[in-house]
Parts: C-alpha cells; structure tokens; sequence
C-alpha cells in the first residue's frame, strides 16, 4: 500500500479498510494546518489530496505488480529482464509525472503559494524544512548564496519524495539529495565530518545546560 501505517492486528477489519482509515488520518494531519474555513473549500481541497495518494497508490501497485510478473515468468535473460523492468517503471514514472503536474494545478485553485508548499511538506513529514533548519545551524557561517542552492536542492527533493509509494522511499529521495549537498559543502571548503562532530558537541551542550534549569 501506498501509505504505511501500523495497526493492530483486527480480522474483522480487511486490509483495505485499513488503507482508507491510514490514508483519512493521514490527508486530515496534512490539511489541518491549512486553516481553511470554508467547509466547501476544504472539502475540494481534501478530496484532491485523498484523490492523488490514491491514484499513485494504483500506480505504484500495478508497477510492483507487472514488475513480480516478469521476475517469476524466467522467460528472458538477466540483460533482458533489466530492460523489462527498466520500461514497466519508467511507464509508471511518466504516469507520476503527468498527475503530480495535475495535482499541483487543482490544488493551486484553491490554495495560495504557501498553502500549496505546506501540502508537499505534509506529504513529505516536513523534512526539507526540518533538513534546512539543520544545514544553518551546523554551518552557521553559510552565504545568502550557499543557503539558497541548499534549498532549492532540498526543494528538488520533496517535489519527488511526495510522489513516493513509502515513508522509507521519501526520506531514502532526501538522503540521495542530502549527499549531494554534503558533496557541495565540503568542495566549498567545509569539513563536514568535523562540522557535523562540532554540531552534535552543542546540542549536548545545549541539552545539558536546559537540564540544569
């Protein structure tokens, strides 16, 4: 399924109930801090959201889906099959691309800019952010220009994240664009590992003194 959440084992319960419940909680933590009083509004605004997760949901599981097909047929060569595979997942890849452009249309119908920004970090648990956040406190000495190519990367890598099918495949878009970054910083001159070490002292530091208090 395309949200993963853990529930209590209930034989009474199928799996898609499950996934409709997972996917109702997930859509109303995303939109709450929307603020969007209009019932009529929120309504649209919720059912493009719902309507998006369950369309990559489909994608995604008919992809996994021909793609098990062709790894139990044994019909084709190892070189064969990667080429299979590789066109089953860049079909599905094309079928991402076109509704996340119409997703981001509909909702921009209904919501400002900011709005539209809070949805894709909703549906990314707000790492960009939380990871911005991070880059500016370990490296303090940052330029207006060296923060702005950091964002936009991390910008780059929730507007694939919030496409992916798990909570895993999210953070593992992050950690590729993470990498990257990391790579950036330390041909501009910083030691990341010495930097990150440096970090890690000040929070303790922090923790301890807040303890005290």
């Amino acid at each position: 399924m395309f949200v993963q959440f853990v529930y209590a084992q209930d034989t009474t319960v199928s799996k898609n109930d499950q996934y409709v419940k997972a996917l109702e909680l997930r859509v109303a933590k995303i939109i709450a801090p929307l603020n969007i009083e209009k019932k009529r509004k929120l309504g649209k605004v919720h059912h493009i959201i719902t309507s998006q997760y369950q369309v990559l949901n489909t994608i995604h599981s008919n992809r996994d889906g021909k793609i098990k097909e062709l790894k139990l047929a044994h019909t084709a060569s190892a070189d064969d099959l990667k080429l299979l595979v590789a066109g089953v997942e860049s079909a599905a890849g094309n079928q991402v691309a076109k509704i996340h452009s119409t997703f981001l249309r509909d909702l921009g119908r209904h919501l400002s800019v900011t709005q539209v920004d809070a949805v894709k970090d909703g549906m990314t648990y707000n790492v960009a952010n939380i990871t911005y956040k991070g880059y500016q406190d370990m490296l303090p000495s940052l330029t207006d220009g060296q923060k702005t190519k950091i964002w936009n990367w991390l910008a780059e890598a929730r507007e694939i994240a919030m496409d992916a099918e798990t909570s895993e495949k999210k953070h593992w878009w992050f950690g590729k664009y993470k990498g990257r970054i990391n790579n950036y910083l330390s041909a501009e001159g910083f030691d990341m590992k010495k930097e990150s070490e440096a970090w890690q002292k000040r929070i303790k530091l922090a923790s301890q003194k807040n303890a005290t208090k």
